[in-house]
């Protein structure tokens, strides 16, 4: 499926099938709204799968892996052999969202789509762009048609997820540097300072923040991406993986997928998918508010509202994974609970 068919079938999430599971919670032997924002995403859920008793049983979280060329500017802790190391890890499930996955019964899609050396592994999915980005203080990241071609990688990975009979999909990332190529997106498409929007990352020095700021704004300088055209901005200054996550949510939507975003990185992603097509708001949920500054300036621009608040910054998905556990025990309640009808507890009625 190509870009512009993706878009083209996109469609609003079911308002009939949310209004059926708004009334089964009300039914439901507990007080009216207790479960809170786990129940406003049950009932989103219930939307866009269109069904109002949906399910989340199987579920996977396609982690995207990519090189910056803008580490060569100095803006991270660690060299870019990082990346490569922990994609080989994913695929040997030896990193922190692996083992959060199996506790909580995800299934790990790791995925290549621009690590800057080759990579090898059996659960890996190989679709390497090109080896890691341009330095985008030097120009463009990326060529258009390669963030195009990035796009539709993530579309693709989603249609995977859905042929293998995933309900629930959540994305995350790995890639040196990506925190750097976040903020420049950010800042395009929010419009906040750079100073404002750029944080330490995996825990940059003062120093070297001081250059991840400079960095960020010589190449917005240089490249003056377009802030209405979200594909020029994610090829100017932003990141395979980057475009990738905004491919797979475009997917998922386009599928009937609910999708869980993870952190910063895929919190701007979403705003990217999300300005592309408004639809696939409908689809997203939101687990946790980052540490990063842009983590809830991102937020607010969505208007979403995550379900943890816990300072977390790890990546790879983990917010996410965190965030299906709570889904878990919400379905439980909704799944299982006996009704008022079938209990001697008079039903709640809302407050006027």
């Amino acid at each position: 499926m190509t870009f512009e068919q993706c878009k083209k079938a996109i469609q609003p999430a079911c308002a009939h099938s949310k209004a059926e599971a708004e009334r089964y919670f009300a039914s439901i032997a507990i007080p009216l709204g207790s479960l809170g924002r786990l129940q406003d995403a049950i009932v989103q859920i219930a939307g866009a799968q269109r069904q109002a008793h949906p399910s989340i049983k199987q579920r996977t979280v396609a982690v995207f892996c990519a090189d910056n060329g803008v580490v060569a500017q100095g803006v991270t802790q660690c060299g870019q052999e990082v990346t490569a190391l922990v994609t080989e890890n994913l695929n040997r499930a030896q990193t922190s969202v692996c083992r959060m996955a199996k506790r909580a019964g995800v299934q790990v899609l790791p995925i290549d789509i621009g690590v800057a050396r080759d990579v090898v592994g059996d659960k890996l999915m190989h679709r390497k762009i090109a080896y890691g980005t341009q330095d985008m203080t030097q120009g463009a990241a990326m060529a258009r048609e390669d963030c195009i071609r990035a796009i539709e990688v993530g579309i693709e990975m989603a249609i995977f997820c859905k042929k293998r009979g995933d309900a629930l999909v959540a994305v995350g990332e790995m890639g040196i540097g990506n925190t750097t190529t976040t903020a420049a997106v950010a800042a395009v498409l929010t419009g906040a300072d750079v100073e404002q929007i750029t944080g330490r990352g995996a825990g940059l020095s003062t120093e070297g923040l001081v250059r991840k700021v400079d960095a960020i704004g010589r190449a917005i300088a240089y490249n003056a991406p377009d802030a209405l055209d979200p594909i020029d901005v994610l090829s100017k200054v932003g990141g395979f993986d980057l475009a990738g996550i905004t491919g797979f949510y475009l997917g998922a939507a386009a599928h009937g997928l609910p999708i869980v975003a993870d952190g910063v990185i895929t919190v701007a992603a979403a705003l990217c998918a999300v300005r592309l097509c408004p639809a696939v708001r409908d689809y997203i949920l939101f687990s946790h508010a980052s540490q990063e500054p842009a983590g809830q300036i991102l937020l607010d621009t969505l208007d979403a509202k995550p379900f943890i608040t816990a300072g977390m910054r790890l990546g790879e998905g983990t917010g996410a994974v965190a965030a299906i556990t709570l889904l878990d025990l919400a379905f439980s309640v909704y799944d299982e609970m006996p009704c008022f009808a079938d209990t001697a507890i008079e039903a709640y009625q809302p407050l006027v």
